[in-house]
């Protein structure tokens, strides 16, 4: 398949998710198969919720979004521009995805059709609708894709390489089992945000976004921020008060309960302003509806600190503190070529 005509259907795939937003579907007669698929995507989105409790409709449409806003021609080709694909011969890569939030796996699912492969792939159970959807739609916006997609219930078989996403725990068992193939192997990380006091309601407002997109589910969601010594946290709850709609989430609202009731009774010092609580922890890995903090004397000590803690580190946030930070509000919006884990997917795929 010419590079073209694969970006053209990743293009056609951007045309048809632009339709869909929480408030209101609008349909646009020159879209490409909406005669098959308007309509049951539409159902698919009121469903996500009942097919996973914490896919609400709010959460789903903001990954659709943010990936109708990526699958651009000019995002394309400025993606692909670095790479040359003319030596691949093309392989079947296996990908293992995780599930936890929408579409997580796709940025895998793409690199490998967009690079000439095969994709060979095994859902997590708690998102396995909606890519299996997208894929029905490049199918028959490119009939030629039939024969390069393929999804497995079972344990993955007769592939050339894999991409595999999973826990510390998991990734053991990947590493093992994948030992003798061409393999990414991902495993936890987290994000982190460095502030120093200077940062305006406007920026601590975004850190919101941030920590409460997905429920704090991703890895790029901040479960920990680094402050000064003497920090008044005032700022920040007064900030992130705009999202205090979400204790009425059920899920969410059980894990702030539950965990809440375990620091309580381990006598951990709480702040805590009814939807979300920080304490202070040395990990990087805090539960959901908590946020772990901890204080600094000096910043280049803890730049140099966090470079060693890199391998754990999925994004680092600040108003330009660190070499490479995200800016506040950002992390959930990545560009086709901002790589999980630092890992360009691409040349792994061009050298397998």
């Amino acid at each position: 398949m010419l590079e073209n005509t694969k970006i053209n259907t990743f293009v056609a795939l951007g045309d048809f998710l632009r339709q869909f937003s929480l408030d209101n579907n609008l349909r646009n007669p020159e879209i490409q198969n909406n005669d098959t698929f308007f309509d049951s995507f539409e159902a698919l989105l009121e469903l996500s919720q009942s097919h996973n409790g914490w896919f609400t409709k709010e959460q789903v449409c903001f990954a659709v979004n943010s990936w109708a806003e990526a699958l651009t021609k000019s995002n394309l080709n400025q993606w692909l521009s670095n790479y040359d694909f003319s030596k691949i011969t093309p392989k079947t890569v296996g990908l293992i995805l995780a599930g936890n939030i929408p579409l997580v796996g796709f940025h895998d699912f793409l690199s490998v059709l967009i690079s000439g492969h095969t994709v060979l792939v095994k859902t997590s159970s708690n998102d396995q609708h909606l890519i299996k959807f997208l894929a029905k739609y490049l199918i028959v916006a490119e009939p030629e894709l039939a024969n390069r997609i393929t999804f497995t219930d079972g344990k993955l078989e007769n592939f050339d390489a894999v991409i595999a996403t999973g826990s510390n725990n998991t990734a053991r068992y990947f590493e093992y089992y994948f030992k003798n193939k061409p393999s990414i192997i991902r495993k936890n990380r987290n994000s982190v945000a460095i502030l120093n006091g200077n940062e305006s309601h406007e920026d601590l407002v975004s850190l919101g976004e941030d920590i409460f997109r997905y429920f704090g589910l991703g890895c790029r969601n901040v479960s920990k921020l680094f402050v000064p010594k003497g920090y008044n946290f005032d700022a920040f709850f007064k900030a992130i008060f705009e999202y205090q709609d979400v204790i009425h989430y059920e899920k969410y609202s059980n894990n702030y309960d539950y965990n809440k009731a375990v620091f309580l009774m381990s006598n951990f010092k709480l702040l805590d302003n009814g939807f979300l609580t920080l304490k202070e922890d040395s990990s990087y890995s805090s539960p959901i509806s908590s946020v772990f903090y901890e204080n600094y004397d000096s910043l280049p000590d803890l730049i140099n600190r966090l470079k060693k803690d890199e391998d754990q580190i999925q994004c680092f946030v600040s108003n330009g503190l660190t070499e490479n930070s995200i800016a506040f509000g950002q992390t959930q919006k990545p560009q086709l070529w901002n790589y999980a884990d630092n890992v360009d997917t691409l040349e792994f795929l061009i050298s397998v």
